[in-house]
C-alpha cells in the first residue's frame, strides 16, 4: 500500500513559497465558513512513521488557522484511569463540536498495531479491534462527521536516516525518545502491520491519505491541500460523503505517478534470453509438478495497458505446464449472464481445486480500471471494490491459493510503436481495434487508475509485481523467474498460505530495484 510513498516526491522551496500563502488563505476561510455552517465536525487522524513529521505538520495545520477552533489531543499508553472504562471511552472525550476541528495525534489505530507489531496481541485480537475501528467510524460520518485520516510515511532508508539526523542535534535530539529507537528496530514489522491496518480501515467513507514525509515541502502542501478539500466537503452537503460515496483519491501535487518511476530501459540480448527462459522454464515445470501443489493452487494475474505482452508471456508460462492441469480464462466484457451476478461471481466460477493452476488474461481489477475510467459503474462501486477484491484474495490464500498478480507495464511511446505494428503486419490486424485507439486517448486516466489500484491492492498476501516491459524479452524472463520464486517462496513454508506468501511481499520489495 505505501508504493507511491516511496518513490522519492519532492518540491522546490521555490514553488513552496509561492503556494504556501494561498492554501493557508484558503484554509483559513474554510475553517470560518465551517464555523458558521459546518453540519458536524472535521476529525483528522494523524499516523505514521516515527520521525516523518507528524509533529511539524499539526503544528503548520495550527499556524495556518485559528488554533482558537482547534483541538488537538495526543494519545499515549494507556493510563490507570483509561484502563478501567472501554477501550474507546478516551477517544470520545476527545471528539470536537459540530462546526470545530479535532486533531487526534496517535487516535484509535495507535494502541492496536503497536499491540501487534511487539507481540503482545495475536492476529485474531487485531482483527476484531480493526473491525471496531470501521464500525466507529461509519458512525462518525452517519452522525455528520468528515474524517480525514492522514499517514505520514517513510521508507525505511529514509527513516534511519532522520533518526540519525535528529539524534545527532542536541536541539532535536529530545524528539527521539528510548521507545522509538526501540521501535525502529522493528520496522519491517511495523509497516507489514501498518499496510494491513490501512488497508483493511481505508473505506469508502474514511479513506487513508498516504503522504510520502521525506520532502518537508511536499508533506506540507499535499497534507494542507487535502484538509482544504475535507473543510469544503464539510460545509457543502452535497459533498458531503454517505455510506456509499466517496471522494476521488489526491493527485500527487508534483505530477509524478508510480507507473512513471519505473526503469523501461532494461533489455536483454536474444542468446541470453533464450539461455534464460530455458532454464526457468525447467525450473517452473519441477515446481508445477511437486508433491507440495497437490495441497495448493496456483491463479496467476495478468493485467496491463494495451499491446504490453499479455498474451505471449502466458504463452511462455504454460510451455512448462502440463496442460491437463491448467486452464487460461480470456476475461472480456461481462455477459448477460454475468451482469445478473455481482461482478466477482464470475470469477469465483473458476477458481481450481488443488493441484491445478488457472491464468487470468485480465481479472476482476477491471471493477478498478475499465469500469471506473469508462464510468461503467458509480464512483461508489469501484471504491468500494478495492475492499471487496482484497477480501475475495484473502479468501483465496487462507483456502490454500498462491496468487501471484502482474502488471506489465509499457510507455506511450513503445505501445504507439507496437499498434503500428500491428497494423501494418496482415496477420497481426486482428490484435488492433478501433477501442484500442480510443482507449489510447485516455492514457492518463487509465495511468492514475492503476497507480490507486496496485497502492490499495498490493497486500502482504498478494502483492503486485510491476514489470516494466517496453523490451519483450526482458520482461518474459521477469515473470518468469517471479512465478518460480513465489512458488519456492510458498512451498518452503506449506501449510500456511497467509504466512507463505509474505515471501512474496518480499520479491515485490525488490521489484523497486527496478525504478528510476
Amino acid at each position: 500500500m505505501f508504493e507511491s510513498a516511496e518513490i522519492g516526491h519532492k518540491l522546490g522551496k521555490e514553488e513552496y513559497r509561492k503556494r504556501e500563502p494561498e492554501l493557508r488563505s484558503a484554509l483559513l476561510d474554510a475553517q470560518y465558513e465551517l464555523l458558521e455552517k459546518g453540519k458536524g465536525p472535521v476529525i483528522i487522524l494523524v499516523n505514521g512513521v516515527d520521525g516523518a513529521g507528524k509533529g511539524e505538520t499539526v503544528n503548520l495545520f495550527n499556524e495556518w488557522m485559528d488554533p482558537r477552533h482547534i483541538r488537538t489531543e495526543a494519545f499515549g499508553p494507556l493510563n490507570d484511569e483509561e484502563r478501567r472504562r472501554p477501550e474507546m471511552w478516551r477517544f470520545w472525550q476527545a471528539l470536537p463540536a459540530k462546526g470545530r476541528i479535532g486533531i487526534l495525534f496517535g487516535s484509535w489505530y495507535t494502541d492496536p498495531i503497536l499491540a501487534h507489531v511487539m507481540g503482545n496481541e495475536k492476529k485474531a485480537r487485531f482483527a476484531a479491534r480493526l473491525e471496531r475501528i470501521r464500525q466507529f467510524e461509519r458512525m462518525l460520518v452517519a452522525e455528520g462527521a468528515v474524517l480525514v485520516k492522514m499517514w505520514f510515511h517513510l521508507s525505511k532508508e529514509a527513516s534511519r536516516k532522520r533518526m540519525k539526523e535528529l539524534r545527532a542535534d542536541p536541539k532535536t535530539a529530545w524528539r527521539v525518545p528510548k521507545e522509538e529507537l526501540k521501535r525502529a528496530d522493528h520496522y519491517d514489522e511495523f509497516v507489514q502491520v501498518c499496510e494491513e491496518a490501512l488497508r483493511k480501515t481505508s473505506t469508502g467513507i474514511a479513506p487513508w491519505l498516504v503522504v510520502e514525509a521525506s520532502d518537508p515541502e511536499y508533506r506540507a502542501l499535499t497534507a494542507g491541500n487535502y484538509l482544504l478539500e475535507a473543510l469544503k466537503t464539510a460545509v457543502d452537503e452535497k459533498a458531503r460523503p454517505s455510506v456509499n460515496a466517496v471522494p476521488l483519491p489526491p493527485v500527487a501535487i508534483d505530477g509524478r505517478t508510480l507507473l512513471g518511476s519505473y526503469d523501461y530501459k532494461r533489455a536483454l540480448t536474444k542468446k541470453k534470453y533464450e539461455s534464460e527462459l530455458e532454464t526457468l522454464q525447467a525450473r517452473l515445470a519441477l515446481l508445477c509438478r511437486s508433491p507440495q501443489m497437490a495441497e495448493r493452487t496456483l491463479i496467476v494475474a495478468f493485467e496491463g495497458m494495451d499491446a504490453a505482452g499479455k498474451g505471449s508471456t502466458i504463452r511462455r508460462i504454460t510451455h512448462a505446464l502440463d496442460a491437463r492441469h491448467y486452464r487460461i480464462i480470456p476475461v472480456a466484457a461481462p455477459s448477460d449472464e454475468e451482469r445478473a451476478h455481482p461482478y466477482l461471481w464470475r470469477f469465483w466460477r473458476h477458481i481450481p481445486p488443488h493441484g491445478r493452476t488457472v491464468i487470468f488474461d485480465r481479472t476482476w481489477y477491471g471493477r478498478v480500471l475499465v469500469e471506473r475510467v469508462e464510468k461503467f459503474c458509480a464512483e461508489e462501486d469501484w471504491m468500494r471494490a478495492y475492499d471487496e477484491i482484497n477480501g475475495f484474495e484473502e479468501q483465496l490464500s487462507q483456502s490454500g491459493a498462491i496468487l501471484v498478480k502482474f502488471w506489465l507495464s509499457i510507455t506511450p511511446q513503445e505501445q504507439l510503436r507496437r499498434f503500428e505494428e500491428r497494423k501494418n503486419t496482415p496477420h497481426k490486424n486482428f490484435k488492433i481495434t478501433e477501442e484500442d485507439w480510443r482507449n489510447r486517448k485516455k492514457w492518463p486516466l487509465y495511468e492514475r487508475a492503476v497507480g490507486d489500484m496496485i497502492d490499495r491492492t498490493s497486500t502482504e498476501i498478494a502483492p503486485w509485481h510491476v514489470v516494466a516491459s517496453d523490451d519483450k524479452l526482458f520482461s518474459r524472463i521477469e515473470v518468469v523467474r517471479t512465478l518460480c520464486e513465489r512458488l519456492e517462496a510458498a512451498f518452503g513454508t506449506a501449510g500456511k498460505p497467509g504466512k507463505a506468501d509474505k515471501a512474496g511481499k518480499d520479491k515485490a520489495e525488490k521489484d523497486k530495484a527496478g525504478k528510476k
